[in-house]
């Protein structure tokens, strides 16, 4: 393996061990029931937008300017609608009205979309290698999340259901329609334009819920589960995305997708909240055998090359042979 690829393996562990830990630990910042003093699923797309345009244009003051041109800030602004904007905002939304299993299970088909729409947009060939790797990996998170699940008190809904589903599609297309663009620039002109476009839009929608936020009552707890969503689970992963698109497929980068429940039951075991027996180990085998099926499989450019050393070899031998 390349070291480019090597760079986009790292990048991408490093982003879903990050959002895998921002399963428990943003939920626990969240307002609800348990935790009557959070805060709202709204005001926290505010503070990870926020924060995170913050953070990526102070970054960019300390490296070499790119420009831009007009043209490819259109394009980021649609990238960062699909790929921040509707995907964190629907995702929240849709958490908010239904129950997590349902928003968990609902995130694994996130590679199977981009492995549909990369033959859409990047005419990525579907192999049965690849497949195997997408369906393999999304059986194993799937039974992750069923035998890790315990009582969530809350019950499904329809309305949420589809939103998170549309949340995924949103990200699904970002990974696929918008790379091009995300690969001309550097990871931090791209994040940095993209969400300065979700922050604004987040601020106009989400005012409100914003300024209702008892900022007096926070505790010192909330305030650092905050901190780690907005820089780890938002800076730094988003980073890491499109470091990882530079070198690797759409449908490898989503394929990282199944590897956040993992990480999320590893930590739960870890600190005594559950357990990890033969089911889990499984399935946990189902998710990394379908990540490796999917990197072994081959790209276009890869059918392609082989596709004419096979003509170039058969005009070599009808030569010969006359």
């Amino acid at each position: 393996m390349d070291q480019g690829k090597l760079k986009g393996h790292a990048a991408l562990w490093v982003a879903n061990i990050i959002w895998g830990l921002n399963a428990p630990i943003g939920k626990s910042v969240l307002v609800s029931a348990a935790n009557p003093g959070g805060v709202s699923p709204f005001a926290m797309s505010v503070y990870r937008m926020v924060g995170a345009a913050l953070l990526f244009w102070g970054a960019s003051l300390l490296l070499p300017r790119e420009r831009v041109t007009r043209r490819d800030i259109l394009l980021l602004f649609f990238a960062s609608l699909f790929g921040i904007q509707l995907n964190q905002m629907l995702f929240l939304w849709g958490l908010s009205l239904t129950s997590p299993i349902d928003t968990s299970i609902i995130a694994t088909i996130v590679p199977v979309l981009t492995m549909l729409l990369a033959t859409l947009f990047l005419r990525e060939p579907i192999t049965w290698l690849k497949a195997g790797g997408v369906f393999l990996g999304c059986a194993g998170a799937v039974l992750l999340i069923l035998v890790s699940q315990h009582g969530t008190g809350h019950t499904s809904s329809v309305k949420g259901d589809v939103l998170c589903i549309i949340s995924a599609i949103s990200y699904a297309t970002y990974l696929t329609a918008f790379r091009d663009v995300i690969v001309r620039y550097s990871p931090v002109t791209v994040m940095k334009w993209m969400f300065l476009f979700a922050a604004i839009v987040a601020v106009g929608i989400y005012y409100r819920p914003l300024v209702e936020v008892d900022y007096a009552a926070l505790t010192p707890r909330t305030w650092g589960g905050i901190a780690f969503v907005v820089v780890g689970a938002t800076f730094i992963s988003y980073l890491m995305v499109p470091i990882a698109q530079r070198y690797l497929r759409p449908t490898v980068v989503s394929m990282y997708n199944y590897v956040q429940p993992l990480v999320a039951v590893l930590f739960t075991v870890a600190i005594g909240l559950d357990t990890f027996g033969p089911t889990k180990g499984f399935a946990a085998l189902c998710v990394f055998v379908g990540v490796w099926l999917v990197t072994k499989s081959k790209s276009r450019a890869q059918l392609e090359a082989e596709q004419a050393q096979k003509k170039a070899a058969e005009a070599e031998q009808s030569q010969k042979s006359k």
